[in-house]
């Protein structure tokens, strides 16, 4: 089964990145990543109740992980998850 999950950078400092993330731009919730303790908190989950939120929460973690370990902390605008 493939997936799709877009992320859109809403707000970015030193300590934390918040991005929307969901299927498309019409489903999104929010997740951020606390730089300094390594944490993802689901801010807002997706306001669609035929949609899981963790599903999406959980694809969009591990692509911002790949931007925060990988691409040394550069977190571009907007990004997906392929698989």
């Amino acid at each position: 089964m493939a997936s799709f999950v877009l992320l859109l950078k809403e707000f970015e400092n030193e300590e934390r990145v918040i991005y929307r993330f969901g299927p498309n731009e019409d489903v999104m919730g929010k997740i951020e990543l606390n730089k300094v303790t390594r944490k993802f908190t689901e801010l807002e989950p997706i306001p669609d109740e035929s949609t899981s939120s963790k599903f999406y929460f959980d694809r969009a973690a591990q692509r911002l992980t790949v931007c925060f370990i990988r691409q040394s902390g550069l977190f571009p605008d907007r990004t997906t998850f392929e698989s």
